[in-house]
């Protein structure tokens, strides 16, 4: 069951990449609007199209994971991508991360060594 830990690990790297270009995407973007301006630039920001392809890819690694391993073996390995999550917020958008969320991420880590165990 070890096996599934890498491939988890470059799920939530992928998961948490797409989630990373949207912000930054999202950023550079008017307000939402059911124009053309609007979807023009939408679909012309190269960091929207990072996002899709990085969920895309995601997406192709998660068909595999659930294929192959145990569904409750698999799906509470999603819950790494909250990690990379809050190293995103503090390397990409320097945001301050306090003890007690750390604490909820060494949570996190144990309850995965747990499942994957």
């Amino acid at each position: 069951m070890w096996k599934i830990i890498p491939l988890a690990i470059l799920q939530s790297v992928l998961l948490c990449g797409g989630q990373v270009f949207l912000k930054f995407a999202l950023t550079k973007m008017p307000s939402f609007s059911w124009t053309k301006d609007f979807w023009f630039a939408l679909l012309s920001n190269w960091q929207f199209a990072a996002c899709g392809l990085f969920f895309g890819a995601a997406s192709l690694l998660w068909m595999y994971i659930v294929k192959y391993f145990p569904f409750a073996t698999a799906y509470p390995m999603v819950s790494l991508s909250y990690v990379f999550g809050m190293l995103a917020a503090i390397l990409f958008f320097h945001e301050e991360v306090s003890a007690i969320k750390w604490i909820g991420v060494f949570l996190i880590m144990t309850g995965c060594f747990l499942i994957a165990k």
